[in-house]
């Protein structure tokens, strides 16, 4: 008896004919994403080549002027951060959004308060708080009441972090997370990226830093001018023909370790 393979799952969030304009100023042609679950993407690409306005596509800042998004494998509108958030679709950007002048608790509910009774339920939020931070090995920071203003590069980082995946969040998508962080503090950063992967979240990774992509990445996404010009296993890629990608939106080079097994070469087209 023989039995048939059963299909892969599908991707946590497919993107597929993704365009946006602004005006007579397109941003995306066409963009198709894959975003599995248990995996980081890292999404590359020049200045202006439209990874802002595709992660504010998919976060429901910038609705879609056409294509289609599917969710766990159905069909579903973003149209607003509401619909992102209840998806479980949580961004943090690289100004972090954090209110200086509160402590991490603050930060961590800030707009989302637990009340009891119609008072703050303060002993919640800091028991809830303090359990994400422990289940991310947050152990850097002195208290969890330190105001936000006493935090390192890196511990804010993970202070963004950890108020993004409080929420039942799925998909968590970071904005050059190691951005003018010190090398302790990226490797805090780092960590702390593939602790989500292990929690098994989908995290993209938007970043220039291609030592840091080729770290934690599993799959990398190149945009180049509002097109995606290349997207695959991180084993089809290396660092000369990631660059290739961003600068000229084809590469003819092998990369320099042979993918994974049963791994497609990335693609070099302009679609």
């Amino acid at each position: 008896m023989t039995t048939t393979p059963s299909a892969p799952a599908p991707p946590l969030l497919r993107l597929r004919g993704i365009s946006k304009h602004f005006g007579a100023v397109q941003a995306l042609y066409g963009v198709d994403l894959d975003l599995p679950a248990s995996q980081v993407t890292a999404l590359c690409g020049d200045n202006g080549a439209g990874k802002s306005v595709l992660t504010r596509t998919i976060a429901g800042i910038h609705p879609p002027d056409a294509g289609e998004i599917e969710w766990e494998g159905h069909r579903v509108e973003i149209r607003h951060p509401n619909d992102a958030a209840a998806l479980g679709i949580e961004t943090v950007y690289q100004d972090l959004a954090l209110a200086e002048n509160l402590d991490i608790v603050q930060n961590m509910f800030l707009g989302r308060e637990r009340r009891r009774w119609y008072l703050l339920d303060e002993d919640d939020m800091e028991r809830a708080a303090a359990e994400t931070l422990a289940g991310l090995r947050v152990t850097t920071v002195r208290s969890i009441r330190q105001q936000v203003s006493t935090l390192s590069g890196g511990q804010r980082q993970a202070v963004a972090v950890a108020k993004a995946v409080m929420w039942n969040s799925k998909l968590v998508m970071l904005d050059e997370p190691t951005a003018a962080l010190g090398v302790a503090q990226t490797r805090m950063v780092l960590n702390l990226i593939k602790r989500l992967k292990s929690h098994g979240l989908a995290v993209m990774v938007i970043s220039h830093n291609l030592n840091d992509v080729f770290e934690v990445a599993d799959r990398i996404a190149v945009l180049r001018l509002g097109r995606m010009v290349a997207q695959d296993d991180v084993a089809s890629f290396d660092r000369e023909r990631v660059v290739d990608f961003m600068t000229t939106g084809t590469s003819s080079r092998q990369p320099a370790t042979a993918p994974v097994a049963g791994s497609a070469p990335a693609t070099g087209s302009e679609s």
